[in-house]
């Protein structure tokens, strides 16, 4: 009987280090039904089989992209008729934010062999529910892709800029995610522009049904569905409706250093703080100058004219390593 269905891509960045030790794994543990996938376009008929074996957990195994795009298609491809099994990430990507909510940390071998261990004696206590962000473009008939960590705005660009301009450099991903941290504060604070610096953020308009707008420039833009915003910060009161969290930080220094000292001092979403907005919401819109977005890794650009539109799914099961 297969227990655990892992879905792994082999050109993801952290793979090439750690497939073979994964396949060897695999290989002495006959309950683990492994697929290999080069490209994103076979995740469906990867899905349509692993459903076949039925499998009690299943485990994504590549980047951001790979989470995004599995996501994706386990909800819209109805491969498991409305019974999709509890889903486990491995911490393979450059950030890991879904693997760490979800208590999955470290070696992803060891996590791997946890995520078998609990689906042979039982996974009930291990089990939660988060929604999903589905984008799309408002527009009848679009198909929506699903994640769970968009980052808009001035973060979207920032996050292009460390993917195209620092991580080519060969470090570490600390060093890469601090020196454009660095790269930011520097352009803020001293107006700096150019070729090799981060771009500065286009107006945008933030539109939360129900609870108004946002409008502006900002240097941070995150709508999530995780248990925590980034940074720690939990958005709108225990009252406010609306499963999507979202953080925008109005594009100045002394913004960011408020939203950095609140953060610090684990006072974020505690207070009102002048530039820093936190709200929650079950649908929202951005709209702006060809406005671009980051979902789970993977970007997204609204044409000329067009808005990207955020909804929340029903609550879909993920397993979690810390009971």
């Amino acid at each position: 009987m297969v227990c655990v269905a892992l879905l792994s891509n082999p050109k993801s960045t952290g793979n090439r280090a750690m497939l073979p030790r994964v396949r060897s794994y695999c290989a002495n543990h006959p309950d683990i039904f492994h697929y290999e996938v080069e490209h994103a376009d076979q995740i469906g008929r990867a899905l349509q089989t692993i459903s076949r074996v039925d499998p009690a957990v299943i485990v994504i195994n590549g980047g951001d992209g790979t989470v995004q795009a599995a996501l994706t298609e386990l909800y819209q491809g109805e491969h498991f008729k409305g019974k999709v099994p509890p889903i486990a990430v491995l911490p393979n990507g450059k950030t890991n934010l879904i693997a760490l909510d979800l208590g999955t940390y470290g070696d992803p071998l060891k996590a791997l062999d946890r995520i078998v261990e609990i689906a042979k004696t039982g996974l009930d206590q291990y089990i939660v529910v988060r929604e999903l962000i589905s984008l799309s473009d408002g527009q009848v008939g679009s198909r929506p892709v699903l994640g769970m960590f968009l980052g808009g705005a001035g973060l979207a660009d920032y996050i292009l800029y460390c993917r195209n301009r620092i991580y080519p450099l060969g470090l570490s991903n600390g060093l890469s995610h601090f020196l454009t941290a660095m790269a930011v504060i520097f352009s803020l604070l001293l107006g700096i522009s150019g070729k090799y610096m981060p771009p500065r953020a286009r107006p945008i308009q933030v539109s939360l049904i129900r609870e108004g707008q946002l409008r502006g420039r900002f240097s941070l833009l995150i709508v999530t569905t995780l248990e925590k915003l980034l940074l720690g910060a939990r958005a709108g009161s225990t009252d406010a409706q609306g499963s999507m969290k979202l953080m925008a930080v109005d594009q100045s220094i002394p913004a960011l250093f408020r939203m950095l000292f609140a953060s610090v001092s684990g006072q974020l979403g505690k207070h009102k703080l002048t530039g820093i907005h936190l709200e929650r919401g079950d649908m929202i819109r951005i709209e702006g100058d060809r406005s671009s977005v980051i979902l789970d890794g993977e970007l997204f650009e609204a044409g000329a004219g067009q808005a990207i539109v955020l909804t929340s799914t029903a609550p879909v099961p993920f397993l979690r390593l810390a009971a």
